[in-house]
C-alpha cells in the first residue's frame, strides 16, 4: 500500500514535533510515523494526579533491585525508572540493543507519541557563539557550517512557543533569549551564587532555564497550556501542559491546521531511494504488531527519530548507490557518537538556614556555565563542563511525604526542617572521536528482523582530566563561599564511565561542509539526497556542555523553513 504526502517526518519528539508543526501551518500535507503507540494529552497514562501513597511500592519498581534490596539498574534512584513513570521508557529486553561487554552504553528510549518529550528534563539553554566554533579551533571532530548568529533567530521563535521561564543573566556561555518569569533560587543557592560572584569574576550560580510556563501567552493559552503548578512532577506527563511536549504543544498546533497525519505503532525500517532521480521517495515500515510491511511516498522525508533512531535507520537504508546507508558517501554516518557525561559530583551543608524553608517544587535545577573556554593555560585538558546544581532540605526536598512512618511521629518528621544541602553534579564536553561509532550489528536482529544497532563509545584521557579537574574545582568553589561537610565523588580512574546515561546521545550524521567528512549541510540536509534531512540529535557536530533539547528546537524550525521554500519552488 501506498499512501502520498508532501512530508514524511519520522519520530514524534521534541524535533519530530516541530517538523509537523512548521510544515503544516506553511500548507503542506504532513505524515507524522511514531513506532511506539498512541497517546493522547491529557492521558489516563499520566500519574501527575496521584499523591506519594497512592504510587505502587513509593515508586520504587521491584525488578530494578538485587537480592540484598540495591540497584541494579543504573539511573533507578534518579527518577527514571520509578513506577509512576515506567510506562513511558522502553524495556531493553523487548527493544535489545548491542554494545562491547566491557564498554556498555544507556540507550534510553521513549516509544510512545510525543516520544521523551514526555519526560525530557526541561533545562532549556542556548550555545554561545565559541560552542559552534571549538572543533575549527582545536581540530576535532567536523567543523560546524553554521554559527550562533545563524540559530539566533530561530532560538527567539522557538523559545516564544515553548515557553522558556528564565533569568536575563547576561552571560556569553548561554546567551538570554525571550522568557517568561524566571524561578527564584532558594535561600541557600543564593548563598552559594553571591559567594561565587564576590569570589570569582568567571564562575556563576543561576537559576535554570526551564520550558515550565510561568505567564502563559494567549497562543499558548489557545493550545490549552496552562501556567506549571510547581509540583515537579513532569516525568510523570502534564495534565496542565504546564511543560512543554510534543504532545502539550507542536503537534495539536499541527493538528489545528488540518494538514497532519499520524500513523503510529508503525517501525521505519528503512527511507526508500530512486536511483534515477536521486531522492529519498518515501519510506517502507513494518507494523509493530502484525508486522505487516507497507510504504509511504512523500517529496520530503525529515529524520527526527532520535539520534541513535536515525543512525539506525540511514544505515539500513541501503541500495545500489548506498550500499552502507543512504547519504553515506562519505562513510561518517554511525560515527562521532557523543554524550554528555558526568564523573564528578559534590554534596555539601549550607550553614545558617535552618529556620527557612520554600514553597513549592521549583520544576528547574540551578546551573553554572562552562567557565573553562579559552583556558587551556591553566588545565591540560580542552573544551570544559558546566554543573547542575539544587539545594534543598527537609521540608521543601519532596521527600517528606515519603519517608516510612505513621500517625503523629511521621508527621513531626516532616516538619522538621534540618540543614540545607547543596548538590552539584558536573555535565562534560565529550570531544567527538570518529571512532565512537554506532553501526548494524552482523547477526543480530530484533523480532521485527532489523539488525540490532551496536553502539561503541567511550571517553578518552581528555575527558578523565575534566573529571579530575571538575572535582577539585566544585570543591574549592563550596570552601570558598563557605559550605561545610563538603563531600566529593570522583570517578575512579580505572573505571569505565558508561555514556548516555545523560540521555543526551548526539553525533552519527554531522553537519558540515565537506561532503566528503560530513553527512549533512548547513541546513540538515542530506549532502547526498537532497530531499533528505535530519534534525535531531544526530546532525550535531558537537555536544557543548549545555542541554541540548533548545537547540535541536532551532535547528528543526531552520531546516523546515528551507525545506518549506523549496517545496514552494518545485525545487525538491
Amino acid at each position: 500500500m501506498k499512501q502520498n504526502f508532501d512530508v514524511i517526518v519520522v519520530g514524534s519528539g521534541i524535533t519530530g514535533g516541530w517538523a509537523a508543526k512548521e510544515f503544516c501551518e506553511k500548507g503542506f500535507k504532513t505524515l507524522v510515523i511514531e513506532r511506539g503507540r498512541n497517546l493522547e494529552h491529557p492521558s489516563p497514562e499520566y500519574t501527575d494526579m496521584q499523591a506519594p501513597w497512592d504510587i505502587e511500592n513509593r515508586g520504587m519498581p521491584s525488578e530494578v533491585f538485587d537480592e540484598e534490596g540495591r540497584y541494579k539498574i543504573i539511573g533507578a534512584s534518579g527518577g527514571r525508572y520509578k513506577t509512576q513513570t515506567l510506562q513511558f521508557f522502553v524495556d531493553d529486553k523487548e527493544h535489545p540493543y548491542s554494545t562491547p561487554k566491557d564498554r556498555p552504553f544507556s540507550w534510553t528510549r521513549g516509544y510512545q507519541l510525543g516520544g521523551r518529550s514526555i519526560t525530557w528534563g526541561r533545562q532549556s539553554l542556548r550555545w554561545g557563539v565559541k560552542d559552534f566554533q571549538a572543533n575549527a579551533k582545536d581540530g576535532h571532530g567536523v567543523p560546524w557550517p553554521i554559527g550562533y548568529d545563524d540559530l539566533a533567530p530561530w532560538y527567539d521563535y522557538v523559545e516564544q512557543f515553548v515557553g522558556i521561564s528564565a533569568n536575563k543573566d547576561g552571560l556569553d556561555e548561554i546567551p538570554d533569549g525571550i522568557f517568561q518569569k524566571p524561578w527564584q533560587m532558594s535561600c541557600a543557592e543564593l548563598f552559594v551564587s553571591k559567594g561565587l560572584a564576590k569570589h570569582y569574576s568567571d564562575r556563576k550560580l543561576v537559576v535554570g532555564r526551564a520550558a515550565n510556563l510561568t505567564e502563559p501567552t494567549e497562543q499558548q493559552t489557545a493550545l490549552g497550556r496552562g501556567p506549571c503548578q510547581a509540583r515537579s512532577y513532569c516525568r510523570r506527563g502534564c495534565s496542565f501542559g504546564g511543560y512543554f511536549s510534543s504532545l502539550s504543544a507542536t503537534l495539536p498546533a499541527a493538528k489545528n491546521t488540518g494538514n497532519l497525519t499520524i500513523v503510529t505503532d508503525a517501525i521505519v525500517e528503512k527511507v526508500n531511494y530512486d536511483e534515477k532521480t536521486g531522492k529519498a521517495i518515501g519510506v517502507s515500515i513494518i507494523d509493530a504488531h502484525t508486522k505487516e510491511k507497507r510504504s509511504y511516498q512523500s517529496r520530503v522525508v525529515f529524520l527526527c527519530a532520535s539520534t541513535l533512531a536515525s543512525v539506525q535507520i540511514l544505515l539500513n537504508s541501503k541500495s545500489t548507490t548506498f550500499p552502507n546507508g543512504i547519504a553515506n558517501s562519505s562513510g561518517t554516518v554511525g560515527r562521532y557518537i557523543m554524550d554528555h557525561f558526568g564523573g564528578a559530583m559534590a554534596n555539601a551543608q549550607v550553614p545558617g538556614f535552618e529556620d527557612k524553608y520554600a514553597y513549592g517544587r521549583r520544576p528547574i535545577a540551578t546551573y553554572i556555565p562552562n567557565y573553562r573556554h579559552d583556558k587551556t593555560d591553566e588545565v591540560d585538558f580542552i573544551r570544559g563542563y558546566g554543573y547542575q546544581a539544587i539545594a534543598a532540605n527537609r521540608t521543601n526536598s519532596g521527600t517528606a511525604a515519603k519517608r516510612a512512618g505513621i500517625g503523629i511521629e511521621a508527621k513531626d518528621s516532616a516538619h522538621q526542617q534540618g540543614p540545607w544541602r547543596f548538590r552539584a553534579f558536573m555535565y562534560g564536553e565529550m570531544l567527538p572521536y570518529y571512532d565512537n561509532t554506532a553501526t548494524l550489528h552482523p547477526t543480530k536482529v530484533d523480532k521485527w528482523g532489523i539488525p540490532l544497532l551496536h553502539i561503541d563509545a567511550h571517553i578518552r584521557e581528555n575527558e578523565r582530566k575534566m573529571i579530575v579537574q571538575a572535582a577539585k574545582d566544585i570543591k574549592e568553589m563550596l570552601t570558598v563561599v563557605g559550605c561545610t561537610d563538603i563531600k566529593i565523588t570522583e570517578l575512579n580512574k580505572d573505571k569505565h564511565l558508561e555514556l548516555g546515561n545523560k540521555i543526551h546521545e548526539m553525533g552519527g550524521a554531522c553537519m558540515g561542509d565537506n561532503p566528503k567528512t560530513s553527512v549533512l549541510n548547513k541546513w540538515s540536509q542530506a549532502h547526498d539526497v537532497p530531499n533528505l534531512f535530519v534534525t535531531d540529535g544526530a546532525c550535531m557536530s558537537s555536544c557543548a556542555t549545555q542541554n541540548p533539547s533548545l537547540t535541536y528546537m532551532a535547528i528543526t524550525a531552520r531546516a523546515a523553513d528551507y525545506a518549506a521554500k523549496l517545496l514552494s519552488a518545485n525545487k525538491l
